[in-house]
């Protein structure tokens, strides 16, 4: 692929397409991810902290068009967890002395935000039934019993769970999942016959943004697509692509900032809003500092207060994590 000034593209996603094909590709991509680590965080980071030793980000709740909070000067919803070397990055975040630190995530929200919205009985049913989403997916999409899943259906299935509800067309899906465009058609239809509920409600949706130019969450936040009705097809298409996934992302991200709300006062209630401090919110997840010796109280104290943060018979589950730092947390179990 070449860039708009005829030069070839050495952009990341041209770069591991050609894996493989030549020693260099490997060592550039690797170059890349180092230069990034030290001029975004190793280097950078440091000279911001604060007297106190702390990093002060500032936070705008109205700073992104899907209604999630963002974070600047600087980004700590962006500090690395996918790769070994950006865990490493946040092995520098530690807790106070006498405290922990404590990741309270969302499990699969988008998913289940779907399921509430399209008020899809199969995927309402898999949920309440708990185990694993992409396993129960790709057992109804291949037409296997649950336990015949394999990994290859379960990642399959998981590109086409997010694929759907963030608007993925064909051909990207294709990409993703590394298959033949037919492949790809066919699982799609495949699983919009199992999920029909989810299919119906994805059509309205798309019916009611072109008719009133906007969409709405669950609670009512509208968000705009004055593109929609575009006499372009490319235009349009990424309107309809995004006016699809507004509502569920949008629905997701006014549960968090209910969440916060709710867990605070719950802490306060408790009397350990001195004990227990909401640090961050990175997208579905919530990071607190806890006191050593009130975390069997305050940790089911939140993640009762997110998981009970709205009531439909889909269970919001949340997943806890615990450790010094926040590079090494491991599962917390109550």
């Amino acid at each position: 692929k070449r860039t708009a000034s005829g030069f070839f593209s050495t952009n990341i996603s041209q770069l591991e397409k050609l894996k493989g094909s030549h020693p260099i590709i490997e060592k550039i991509i690797s170059y890349r991810e180092l230069f990034k680590l030290v001029s975004t965080y190793i280097d950078a980071l440091p000279k911001m902290v604060g007297k106190d030793g702390r990093l002060h980000t500032q936070f705008d709740s109205a700073g992104t068009s899907t209604g999630r909070i963002s974070s600047k000067k600087p980004n700590l919803q962006n500090i690395p967890i996918r790769s070994e070397l950006g865990r490493k990055i946040r092995k520098a975040f530690i807790a106070d002395r006498g405290f922990v630190l404590a990741a309270f995530d969302y499990s699969q929200i988008e998913l289940r935000t779907a399921a509430i919205l399209s008020g899809d009985k199969k995927l309402i049913e898999i949920f309440q039934r708990g185990g694993d989403i992409h396993n129960s997916v790709a057992a109804e999409v291949f037409g296997v019993s649950y336990e015949r899943v394999d990994a290859e259906m379960r990642r399959k299935a998981k590109i086409i769970n997010f694929g759907v509800i963030y608007g993925m067309g064909i051909n990207s899906l294709a990409r993703e999942i590394g298959c033949p465009r037919e492949e790809a058609l066919a699982f799609y239809e495949q699983y919009f016959k199992n999920f029909q509920g989810l299919a119906r409600y994805l059509e309205k949706v798309k019916e009611f943004a072109r008719k009133n130019g906007y969409t709405k969450t669950l609670f009512g936040r509208k968000r705009f697509f004055p593109e929609i009705n575009s006499s372009l097809e490319h235009i349009r298409k990424e309107a309809e692509r995004m006016a699809v996934n507004a509502p569920i992302q949008g629905t997701a991200a006014d549960f968090i900032k209910m969440a916060m709300v709710k867990a605070n006062k719950a802490l306060e209630r408790a009397g350990l809003k001195e004990s227990a401090f909401l640090l961050l919110q990175i997208h579905d997840e919530l990071l607190f500092e806890i006191r050593e010796g009130v975390k069997e109280e305050a940790i089911p104290l939140i993640q009762q207060a997110m998981e009970g943060v709205y009531q439909s018979g889909i269970p919001l589950e949340v997943k806890v994590y615990v450790g010094k730092n926040w590079g090494e947390m491991v599962e917390y179990q109550i």
